[in-house]
C-alpha cells in the first residue's frame, strides 16, 4: 500500500487529474503468483504451461509481476513478454527440466542462424521486462554432459590446459544460452542466483539500456562452454556487482549477429565492481568480433582462482581480441586485481575471417591503469600483424607476477605468426619474454609497470618485435640471469625509455 500512494503522489497532474503513462499502470498492476495457475512446487511436476499463462494474462492487462513463491518448480521454456516482471522470491526454485522435449523451439529463433533455438527463459522485441528476486535458477547442466574424448596434456604441459574440455555436451543436445533476450529495450536483470547453466548462461543479443546488477552465476568449472554473461551487438549496458564462477568466458562481449545480416555497433558498455572466476577468460572481447566496440570500461573488479590445478585457472584476466574483420576503437580497463589468473593481459589483432568490410577494422584506443595480479603463469602478450598493427596501447601503474619457473627451451624460441587461428592467450605456446610480448604494435606506452619472476629466471622480461614508437617510464624489473637485458628489441625504432 505504501509503494500505490508513493507513485501515486508522484504522477503528473493536468487540469486538477492525475494523468497516468504507460510507467505506471503496469507498475502499478496486479502481483499473481504463479499457485493461482496451477503451479506445483514439488520440483516433478512441469510446470511450463502454467508459468506462461501467468506471464501471458500480466502481458495482456499491460502488464505485471509474475511471482514464483518459495519452492522448486520444474519448467521447460518459458517466454517473457513486455512489461512484465518475473519476481523469484526467497526460497523459490526454477529449475530447467532434463528432457530437450520440453525446451520448444523459442519463437522467432528458428531458421535465423542461431546457435541453438532452446532456451529455458526467452524474450525477443520486449520491452520494460524485469527479472528479480533472491531466488535460483537451476538449469541442470550435468545431465546434459559427458566425458570428452580429447586426450589430457602432457604433465609439463599443464598451464595450458582447460578443465572445461574434460567434458562435452551429449549428442543429444543441450539448452543453450539458458537465459535468451533478442531485441530488448529497457531490460533489468538483478539479485537472482543462476546454477549449473547447460551452456551459455545469460546472453543479451541486440538489445539496448540494460541493467544486470547483483546477479551470481555458479557453473562447474568444468561445464563445458558455460559462458557467464554474453552482450552480444547491444549498447547501453550496465554490469554491476555481480558475481560470475563457471566453466567458460565469465563475461564476454561479442558483435555478431545470429538474427541477422550485419552486427550492430557494441557501444557504451560499463563493468563495475564485479568478481570472476573460471578456467577460462576472465573480461573478454571476443571471440566473434564481425563488428565493432567504442566506449568499453571494465572497472573495480576481482578476477581470482583458488589454490587448483593449473587448468582450473583463468586462462587470460582480460582478452581483447579482433580477429573476424571488426574493431576495437575506446577501451579503458582500471583497477583490476587478480589472483592465479594465467595470463593477466591478452590483446590480439588476427585475421580469421572478414565477413563484412568495415573501413574502421583494427585494434586501438587502449588504456589499462592499475592492475596487480599475482601467481600468474604465462607472459601477457600484445600482438598485430605485419601491415595489421594494434595502434595506441598504455599500460599504467601495472604489476605482475610470474610464479612458473624458466624452462630452457623457452629461451629464445621462434613465436609463430597464426594469422588465422583461434584467439587465446596460450596460442602462441610458452613465451620467450617472461612479463611482457608485443610484436607488430604501433604507440605502445609504459608507465610504472614492474614485473617479478622466480629466482633463475633467464628470459627477457620484455620483448618488442616490429614495435615502433613506444615510450617506457619507470619499467622495473627482478633480476634476470644468464646475462639477457630486461628489454629486447628486435625491428623497433623509436623506442624510448624514459626517467
Amino acid at each position: 500500500m505504501k509503494r500505490r500512494v508513493f507513485l501515486s503522489t508522484t504522477l503528473p497532474v493536468v487540469g486538477g487529474m492525475m494523468v497516468l503513462d504507460h510507467r505506471y499502470t503496469w507498475a502499478l498492476a496486479t502481483s499473481k503468483s504463479i499457485l493461482q495457475y496451477g503451479a506445483k512446487p514439488d520440483g516433478k511436476t512441469l510446470n511450463t504451461k502454467a508459468i506462461q499463462r501467468a506471464i501471458d494474462e500480466a502481458f495482456q492487462a499491460g502488464g505485471g509481476t509474475v511471482i514464483v513463491p518459495a519452492g522448486i518448480f520444474l519448467t521447460g521454456l518459458i517466454e517473457l513478454k513486455s512489461r512484465v516482471t518475473l519476481t523469484l522470491a526467497e526460497g523459490s526454485t526454477l529449475l530447467g527440466s532434463t528432457s530437450m522435449e520440453d525446451y520448444s523451439f523459442a519463437p522467432g529463433s528458428s531458421g535465423h542462424g542461431g546457435p541453438n533455438p532452446r532456451h529455458l527463459i526467452f524474450a525477443m522485441s520486449a520491452d520494460d521486462v524485469t527479472i528479480s528476486g533472491s531466488g535460483r535458477i537451476h538449469g541442470q547442466g550435468p545431465a546434459f554432459w559427458e566425458p570428452s574424448s580429447k586426450p589430457p596434456l602432457p604433465e609439463d604441459q599443464q598451464w595450458a590446459g582447460v578443465a572445461s574440455h574434460d567434458l562435452e555436451v551429449k549428442q543429444g543436445g543441450h539448452p543453450s544460452p539458458t537465459l535468451l533476450f533478442v531485441n530488448c529495450r529497457r531490460l533489468t536483470i538483478e539479485e537472482i542466483h543462476i546454477q549449473n547453466a547447460p551452456g551459455w548462461t545469460l546472453n543479451i543479443v541486440n538489445s539496448d539500456n540494460v541493467d544486470i546488477h547483483g546477479i551470481s552465476i555458479t557453473n562447474p568449472v568444468n561445464g563445458p562452454n558455460t559462458d557467464g554473461i554474453d552482450i552480444t551487438g547491444c549498447q547501453n549496458v550496465t554490469i554491476s556487482n555481480c558475481s560470475v564462477d563457471t566453466g567458460d568466458d565469465a563475461i564476454c562481449l561479442k558483435s555478431i549477429n545470429p538474427f541477422g545480416p550485419e552486427p550492430r555497433l557494441v557501444k557504451n558498455i560499463a563493468v563495475t565492481n564485479c568478481r570472476l572466476s573460471t578456467c577460462c577468460n576472465g573480461f573478454k572481447i571476443g571471440t566473434e568480433t564481425e563488428g565493432g566496440f567504442e566506449n568499453i570500461t571494465f572497472s573495480d573488479s576481482v578476477i581470482h582462482n583458488n589454490e587448483v590445478p593449473y587448468k582450473e585457472r583463468v586462462v587470460a584476466g582480460i582478452a581483447l581480441e579482433v580477429v573476424d574483420g571488426g574493431w576495437i576503437d575506446g577501451v579503458i580497463v582500471k583497477n583490476i586485481q587478480m589472483q592465479r589468473t594465467r595470463t593477466p593481459i591478452f590483446v590480439r589483432l588476427g585475421n580469421r575471417k572478414r565477413v563484412h568490410d568495415y573501413p574502421q577494422h583494427g585494434l586501438r584506443n587502449v588504456n589499462i591503469d592499475g592492475v596487480q595480479t599475482t601467481e600468474g603463469l604465462v607472459p601477457s602478450s600484445i600482438t598485430g600483424l605485419q601491415g595489421m598493427e594494434v595502434r595506441g596501447v598504455s599500460l599504467s601503474h601495472i604489476h605482475i607476477e610470474n610464479v612458473l619457473r624458466n624452462r630452457p627451451e623457452w629461451i629464445g624460441r621462434s613465436v609463430p605468426e597464426k594469422e588465422s587461428a583461434y584467439p587465446e592467450a596460450r596460442m602462441f605456446g610458452m613465451l620467450p619474454a617472461s612479463g611482457l610480448y608485443a610484436r607488430h604494435v604501433r604507440d605502445l606506452n609504459l608507465n610504472d609497470v614492474s614485473f617479478t619472476a622466480p629466482s633463475g629466471e633467464s628470459r627477457p622480461t620484455l620483448i618488442f618485435d616490429d614495435v615502433i614508437g613506444a615510450r617506457l617510464s619507470q619499467v622495473q624489473s627482478s633480476l634476470i640471469s644468464g646475462g639477457m637485458p630486461i628489454l629486447l628489441q628486435s625491428n623497433s625504432p623509436d623506442v624510448k625509455v624514459l626517467k
